[in-house]
């Protein structure tokens, strides 16, 4: 059964925002959360990153915003990552103009004086990475003690980037009465623990089908050899509008960026060495359809939201299956198919069948040099009833 957002209790003057940029129905996480966030409630939200999240805390909290004082939030978005800080302040930065709330985002990377003066100037909702809310608040260009809302998104990235003490010592030091709204991937372990000490009867709400599975992507492994490596990526990338090219190494990174470049494929690398106006502008540009092809480092794409990802190479193998998943689950959003394609190393056969064992994926390993016609649409072609050698189907 489907629902409006009128329904669920969001004010007038938000709807027609919504509606001008062409957004007219709630996502399956919107739908449950919103009219218990409204409510006041405490709010435990299990959904994965694409599902929708930065509406469903970020509409209930623009609407009940109460007006903040100099370097006195009333509201608080915690974020793993800077990009991911940069995308939940242009969901909602429109949106807050239009009910007169006042945003700023900071995070590392940025200058800390320049946040510090926007603090200054007064914002209701800061949306913040944990380490740089803790080096403003120790020089005391921002306090706590008027926070009415807190937001712990992505909480499960958090855990894994081992932000989670500094979360906690965020909340420990938050003592106004306040309503907390979670959400993460998982629900286990150490978010578990976050949920029992730091929410008071929460409602709990998951979307499961927004889970990633194998069953949503189409997996190829392709091996490859290594002075032929870039050249095999920048004929996948070629056929694609968007596409993620994972590295092991910041440093990889970079040099596969370049390498890509000198194919003559637009790509540019992001990562934490690099200067945060270079990734600021690397992500729009790629989100904008501008930049065909993005490198990056496992910690820098964290928390990414980019639609019409059409393409995950994993240039350099995953840890585990998890990070397989977390990876490839770039290109699946919104129950969307897309093409995730692993370059395989003579020794690195090993890792990758282990992976493809954990995740029940039973596809073969074929090699492929840059000039096999196959490259052109993996998608359609079979790996499965199709794994001779690649030498018949060269240009």
């Amino acid at each position: 059964m489907t629902t409006t957002f009128e329904a669920l209790g969001v004010s007038p003057e938000l709807t027609e925002a919504l509606a001008a940029k062409g957004i007219a129905r709630p996502f399956p996480i919107q739908a449950l959360t919103i009219a218990d966030a409204l409510a006041g409630r405490d709010v435990c939200g299990k959904a994965k990153t694409g599902s929708g999240k930065t509406l469903a805390f970020g509409l209930p909290l623009l609407q009940h915003m109460p007006k903040a004082e100099s370097n006195h939030p009333t509201a608080l978005v915690l974020v793993p990552t800077r990009e991911l800080a940069l995308q939940v302040f242009e969901v909602l930065e429109p949106l807050g103009a239009t009910c007169g709330v006042r945003l700023v985002a900071v995070y590392g990377g940025a200058p800390l004086e320049r946040q510090a003066r926007k603090l200054d100037s007064g914002a209701e909702l800061v949306v913040a990475t944990p380490g740089r809310l803790i080096d403003l608040l120790d020089r005391k260009a921002l306090f706590l003690d008027a926070l009415e809302h807190v937001v712990i998104d992505e909480a499960d990235r958090m855990a894994d980037m081992g932000f989670l003490p500094q979360v906690e010592w965020v909340l420990r030091h938050t003592t106004n009465r306040h309503q907390t709204l979670l959400f993460s991937a998982t629900l286990d372990g150490a978010v578990d623990t976050l949920v029992k000490r730091y929410q008071h009867d929460p409602v709990f709400h998951e979307v499961a089908s927004e889970t990633v599975t194998v069953d949503e992507m189409v997996h190829r492994f392709v091996q490859v050899h290594d002075l032929d490596k870039v050249k095999v990526a920048a004929r996948i990338a070629a056929g694609a509008r968007r596409t993620i090219v994972f590295t092991r190494t910041k440093r990889a990174a970079d040099h596969v960026a370049h390498s890509l470049r000198k194919e003559r494929v637009d790509a540019s690398a992001i990562h934490g060495d690099l200067p945060q106006r270079t990734r600021e502008k690397a992500m729009k540009d790629f989100a904008n359809g501008e930049l065909a092809v993005l490198v990056a480092t496992d910690v820098a794409a964290r928390g990414l939201d980019i639609e019409d990802v059409e393409v995950v190479i994993h240039f350099d193998p995953p840890d585990d299956h998890k990070n397989y998943l977390h990876r490839s689950g770039r290109t699946a959003r919104a129950g969307e198919a897309g093409l995730v394609v692993s370059l395989v190393l003579w020794n690195e056969e090993l890792v990758i069948k282990r992976i493809q064992q954990r995740l029940g994926i039973k596809i073969p390993i074929v090699e492929m040099f840059s000039n096999d016609l196959r490259l052109d649409d993996l998608t359609a072609w079979d790996p499965v009833a199709d794994s001779g050698p690649a030498a018949p189907r060269v240009r």
